[in-house]
């Protein structure tokens, strides 16, 4: 079953502490957001000269903001995520999937990147309507994220467009897909299981049964592009946070697993890389029932 929610701090000189904290950085994340916005669209004179350069600028910026909410997270709140499993290999053009319990999982993730030298590179699959939300929206429509209206006929053609972009300008990326499509609930975690007994697939205790269609359009998009896949499982610590709880700093430790697969590894029929992403995904779920049982990610 899903960890519950992270409960508020009992005392309140805990919570008012992390507040004092955690106001001066908004104060500088907030205007320092904007103000890349404005050189995000500034960016768009240099577009028809240099896509290159227009892509290098708004991997900077993205780099900067980014990297700033994780070394806040570190400084401030002594906020420590431990990697294990697979060592990563420099440079490498990824796709990255990841189990989702909460919007907290992305800086998360930012932190793995973010010492691994990718933040700039990082892509994400979002919902199509966070375009339109000033800051962190406007900002992903400059970085070739994928908004996506989870309507396959309407999302097909826009993926293979910027994927085709990101291919022929030899674009560096990770690429970020939460396969499961939404944060894991208990009331959705009971729908997928019951699903998945239908469909006589593997019955997850920890996960959503994965969206196997957008991770294959992503492979077979970016052929000969992407080196390899990286799995990544996020295990919390007795409770899951919010994103604003993980910016007041109620959070001390997070576990990532990574587990690395080289494209050359995978299958190359559609059907065939399905069914492997569920392999990896009933693998997923047995990690996190060993972790959540002994606080081990690795047998």
């Amino acid at each position: 079953m899903p960890l519950p929610p992270l409960q508020p701090p009992r005392r309140r000189l805990v919570a008012l502490m992390s507040m004092i904290r955690t106001v001066p950085a908004m104060v500088i994340l907030g205007p320092a957001l904007l103000l890349g916005n404005l050189i995000q669209m500034l960016s768009v004179v240099v577009l028809p000269l240099s896509r290159r350069l227009f892509r290098l600028i708004n991997r900077n910026v993205a780099a900067a903001w980014w990297g700033g909410c994780v070394h806040l997270a570190r400084w401030l709140h002594g906020v420590k995520v431990v990697v294990t499993g697979d060592a990563l290999p420099e440079g490498e053009n990824t796709v990255v999937m990841a189990n989702h319990q909460s919007m907290s999982d992305i800086p998360v993730i930012l932190d793995v990147a973010s010492r691994n030298g990718r933040l700039g590179d990082l892509k994400w699959y979002v919902k199509d309507v966070l375009k339109w939300v000033p800051g962190i929206g406007w900002g992903m429509v400059f970085l070739d994220c994928l908004f996506i209206k989870r309507d396959w006929t309407e999302d097909k053609d826009k993926i293979e467009r910027v994927f085709r972009s990101i291919v022929s300008g030899n674009v560096p990326v990770w690429i970020v897909s939460f396969l499961e499509g939404t944060r894991i609930r208990p009331a959705k975690l009971q729908a997928s299981q019951e699903f998945a007994r239908t469909r006589q697939l593997p019955v997850l205790r920890h996960l959503l049964i994965p969206r196997t269609k957008g991770f294959v359009a992503t492979m077979e998009g970016l052929r000969g592009h992407a080196h390899a896949v990286y799995d990544f499982t996020i295990g919390y610590v007795d409770a899951v946070p919010s994103l604003s709880q993980w910016a007041l700093g109620y959070v001390r430790t997070v576990n990532v697993h990574i587990r690395r697969t080289p494209v050359a590894a995978l299958p190359t029929g559609a059907e065939e890389l399905a069914a492997w992403v569920m392999e990896q995904y009933a693998a997923k779920d047995e990690r996190l029932e060993r972790y959540y049982r002994t606080g081990e990610m690795e047998a």
